[in-house]
């Protein structure tokens, strides 16, 4: 039978080498995280000869902060390196091969091991040779193909043969070596008990046994995105949003990073944006203009060659009679101005006043061309004169209209339509109060529903979509709305008559507050509904969330910042909130309560975040 290809269980019989060549994404994102610095810090940073045992890489991953890095952001496996505290490279790759189903049993005994020496034992005293590294459990294919070499003088294509048993769970395979191991090791001196013991723990071993070679070389991967994100932050930041330009619940992610590593991540803008996110001489994150939606790469290039060329833009006008209109056209104008690409250019120009209509009638983007066009046609027959650079007449530029035209809301819209998310600020930030401390979940927490089972949900966010409605085969009217807070989006499933009461709350735009919980589909337990208790608006219910606010403090952490900042924001935010002090003097055991009988404030997110800064005081709402 004549064949031109070999099934991989059986290549290798024929004299052939079998290999797997994998795509990784992480390699590109380590590629714009170094031209980001080489760019903004002019600094050549060669990844492969970064250092193995670098403080601020290991201190990352000490405190779990391994989002956007390789291999090592789940939330899981957050948790464990903060309980690991790893502090050599042999422990990011024995956390690699343990983090799967299986041997992530293994542990918690890895760690308590790591953290106990004399907790680690072996069974046979000569396999600490091999076992050291990784406290006394064994992880590694490799760790077993030596053992079976020193233990029972297995030959190097026995133990490889092991291996290959092992790793595609081969157990008549692994009931031929059994005997072999046995009595070598008896041969060599060890208890058949011991060795008996030995081999059962392989057999279950053999479940996930994990090539060290293959998770060395994708803990060496992940430990240079640790690195780079430890030491230049921003740069990677940066690059890791740049691979992921089609993925907007990524960037979000990513954002939310940035936010609280202190990163700012900035809007699209003419004067310092490149093709994808890129860091600015502040060390800001700025976003890319490619990812302005409706901005072809041409007109990028053509934007960024210019200003390169002949300097920053000093204007929308200046822009216009520079850039080539060609490539950048009417409609590239028009999605880079509602973006807020031109935002900070100076003449102070808001968005709305490029889509209004000035005095004479005229369209202002429509105007822009127009006038950029008969200068740059003006310019270039100037140049092209027989007498040289004959002087320019001069060109009348078009009338600015009034501006004021759109809300906050509807810019961000815009904004949100074009970018993909908002930027410039959130239509939720009035109420991020709410949100933080009256809301026990996050949108993004929703895709999960599994893990929120058996409580109390309250959610908030802002309707971001019209819902999407139809009739189910039985005629039965359902709807399925989107509400969006700072995590993400969450849809919430409506059948019939509950559908047909609650609609109305789903138009976009408005602010809700819901309540519910999940509950097991009464037909199929593997899945659960959101079922809605009640909905409320926030604006109506904004100003009466918060009764009163107590603020609790030992009388030894009262000094002039924290007495002077609270008095100036009482005096500067009258409201309807009781406020009450709770001072407390521990030396004397004895605390006393006052009252603020003359003056309610307006509790904000500012002044939780202002009494957060202070330790050994505390807050509660009512």
């Amino acid at each position: 039978m004549l064949v031109t290809q070999y099934e991989g269980s059986v290549i290798e019989e024929t004299g052939l080498i079998k290999m797997d060549f994998l795509g990784l994404k992480t390699l590109s994102v380590i590629k714009e995280a170094l031209e980001n610095i080489r760019q903004s810090l002019k600094i050549d940073v060669d990844i492969d000869s970064i250092p193995i045992d670098d403080p601020k890489t290991y201190e990352l991953y000490c405190n779990g902060n391994t989002i956007g890095t390789f291999q090592f952001e789940s939330p899981g496996m957050q948790k464990y390196l903060r309980e690991l505290r790893p502090s050599t490279f042999e422990d990011l790759i024995a956390m690699n091969a343990l983090y799967r189903p299986g041997p992530m049993d293994y542990i918690p005994d890895f760690i308590e091991r790591k953290h106990n020496p004399a907790l680690v034992q072996y069974d046979i005293p000569c396999m600490e040779k091999y076992l050291k590294d990784t406290y006394g459990i064994t992880v590694y294919q490799e760790q077993v193909m030596l053992l079976s070499r020193l233990l029972a003088d297995f030959t190097r294509g026995e133990s490889d043969t092991l291996r290959k048993a092992m790793g595609k769970k081969l157990k008549d395979k692994l009931d031929e070596l059994k005997p072999k191991f046995i009595n070598g090791g008896k041969k060599n001196g060890h208890d058949e008990k011991v060795l008996e013991k030995i081999w059962a723990d392989w057999e279950k071993f053999a479940s996930y046994a994990f090539n060290k070679s293959h998770a060395t070389c994708y803990s060496w991967v992940a430990y240079q995105t640790a690195y780079l994100k430890a030491n230049y932050p921003p740069q990677y930041m940066a690059g890791a949003m740049s691979r992921n330009l089609d993925k907007i619940t990524e960037i979000t992610k990513l954002m939310q990073e940035c936010k609280s590593m202190g990163i700012n991540v900035l809007g699209p803008d003419v004067n310092e944006s490149r093709r994808k996110f890129s860091v600015n001489k502040n060390g800001d994150v700025r976003f890319g203009l490619c990812a302005v939606k409706g901005v072809g790469e041409n007109a990028v290039q053509c934007i960024i060659d210019e200003r390169e060329k002949n300097g920053p833009f000093t204007s929308i006008f200046d822009f216009v009679e520079r850039v080539n209109l060609t490539a950048c056209n009417r409609k590239n104008l028009e999605c880079l101005a509602f973006a807020g690409a031109f935002d900070e250019l100076p003449g102070g120009i808001t968005r709305d006043q490029y889509a209004g209509t000035n005095s004479r009638g005229d369209q202002f983007l429509e105007a822009l061309i127009r006038y950029g066009n008969v200068y740059q046609t003006d310019k270039a027959n100037a140049s092209a004169s027989l007498f040289g650079d004959t002087e320019m007449a001069d060109i009348p530029k078009p009338e600015i209209p009034e501006g004021g035209t759109w809300s906050t809301l509807e810019r961000l819209n815009r904004e949100r339509e074009l970018v993909g998310i908002y930027l410039s600020a959130h239509p939720l930030d009035d109420y991020s109060l709410i949100l933080s401390e009256f809301c026990n979940t996050k949108a993004a927490e929703m895709e999960n529903p599994q893990a929120l089972t058996g409580r109390k949900i309250t959610l908030g966010g802002v309707v971001s979509d019209p819902p999407r409605t139809g009739f189910t085969k039985k005629g039965t009217p359902f709807g399925v709305a989107k509400i969006e807070d700072f995590s993400g989006t969450a849809e919430i499933f409506f059948l019939g008559e509950d559908w047909i009461k609650k609609q109305n709350y789903f138009i976009p735009g408005n602010f809700l507050y819901i309540k519910g919980s999940y509950q097991p589909r009464k037909w199929d337990q593997t899945k659960y509904d959101f079922v809605v208790d009640s909905i409320e608006l926030m604006p109506e219910i904004k100003d009466e969330m918060v009764k009163s606010i107590t603020i609790s403090f030992d009388i030894m952490s009262l000094d002039e910042e924290l007495y002077s900042g609270l008095i100036d924001y009482i005096e500067s935010h009258p409201g309807n909130s009781k406020i009450l002090f709770k001072i407390k003097d521990y030396e004397h055991e004895f605390t006393l309560e006052l009252t603020s009988k003359k003056r309610d404030i307006e509790v904000t997110k500012e002044l939780l975040d202002f009494i957060k800064e202070f330790e050994n005081i505390e807050y509660k709402l009512n």
